[in-house]
């Protein structure tokens, strides 16, 4: 089995999935007592939260680079950074490691495109709907369109994440409103909605919508597990 290197604490809450997610994947693919080998650095995110609001991604970069090469060293064969969007810095992380890094729009759109879906609408913070490192990955290297909410939304959407989400805030008025900007999206011709914020599985799931939901969390965990135990089988 492969060692899982998790980059996590964009926020703690959904890391914590994350962690769960990996060891429930290993169990069921090995069955027993198997669990995940995981070499994890969890970063404090309010400087993080900092770097981003004062738009200095090459600092941030700086930061999850050396973190990056912690789990490198704690020994890891791979890196998951456990947040979708952190991955503006990707380039700046994978060209300070020597392991390769599994990235989460990647992981994401492998099933989209399993199931024929071609338009899709993309929730998660104002920077991974508004900048070209996730969008424009999902349209170049996986040939799909990618809808996000008009800007009163994006706002709303942000706002809730980092105000409430992350802070392991859960709001049936906030459901309300992701679930009509989700209507929305379908309006304007979405045939499925990426979760494109790691927390956004912790307000919205699969059961308040008849809407296709894409739970980047989920799926990037789900790749890291098949990534890690690759042809393995439980033993008879």
């Amino acid at each position: 089995m492969k060692t899982i290197g998790l980059l996590g604490g964009m926020s703690w809450e959904s890391t914590e999935t994350y962690y769960r997610l990996i060891n429930e994947g290993v169990k069921a693919r090995l069955g027993g007592l198997h669990s995940a080998r995981i070499a994890m650095v969890s970063v404090d995110f309010a400087p993080i939260e900092e770097l981003q609001a004062s738009d200095d991604w090459e600092g941030a970069g700086r930061v999850l680079a050396e973190a990056a090469q912690g789990v490198e060293a704690a020994g890891a064969d791979f890196l998951v950074i456990a947040t979708n969007t952190m991955h503006e810095v990707a380039p700046a992380i994978e060209a300070a490691i020597g392991i390769p890094l599994l990235h989460i729009a990647d992981a994401t759109a492998a099933p989209i495109r399993e199931a024929g879906v071609r338009t899709v609408g993309l929730l998660g913070t104002a920077f991974t709907m508004e900048r070209d490192f996730y969008r424009g990955r999902l349209a170049e290297r996986h040939d799909l369109e990618v809808l996000v909410p008009e800007a009163a939304d994006r706002a709303t959407v942000h706002r809730v994440i980092y105000e409430e989400l992350v802070l392991g805030e859960i709001r049936d008025e906030s459901r309300t409103e992701y679930l009509r900007i989700i209507d929305g999206l379908r309006e304007r011709g979405a045939e499925a909605v990426i979760e494109g914020c790691t927390e956004i599985s912790l307000l919205v799931g699969q059961q308040h919508t008849d809407v296709p939901l894409y739970d980047t969390t989920a799926l990037h965990a789900a790749a890291a597990v098949e990534l890690a135990v690759g042809g393995l089988r439980p033993r008879s």
